[in-house]
């Protein structure tokens, strides 16, 4: 069963191709990876698996 998630608000994260800003997040279920769609800051739209994802840096929230 495929889930899919509008993050409200929208998550800042690092991606291999830069900074930008994770907006819906889909779950095809246990045996396949988390997919982030991520809107980067030149305007493209990519989607990354969980393991290319990570949070950018908030030290707000701790993370450093």
């Amino acid at each position: 069963m495929k889930t899919m998630l509008q993050l409200d608000p929208a998550i800042p994260v690092v991606t291999p191709l830069g900074k930008g800003l994770a907006h819906v997040l889909i779950d095809y279920g246990a045996e396949h990876d988390l997919l982030w769609v991520c809107f980067l800051q030149n305007g493209e739209i990519w989607t990354y698996l969980n393991q290319d994802v990570r949070a950018e840096k908030n030290v707000t929230f701790g993370r450093l």
